[in-house]
């Protein structure tokens, strides 16, 4: 039986140098174990602030 993954989806992305270079610098600040995973918590983290402001909106 295959084992389940816990991220199945995979996205390939284009950065800019500062981009790449603010990823970098949020990564170390924050002491996240890899560049993936900061990517990740950068993602959900605009996600919802996203949502809260659709939110006030309506």
């Amino acid at each position: 039986m295959a084992k389940k993954t816990a991220y199945p989806f995979k996205k390939l992305v284009n950065l800019t140098e500062q981009q790449a270079e603010r990823i970098a610098d949020y990564r170390f600040a924050n002491r996240i174990s890899s560049e993936n995973e900061a990517i990740r918590q950068l993602i959900e983290y605009g996600l919802r602030v996203v949502e809260a402001e659709g939110a006030d909106q309506s």
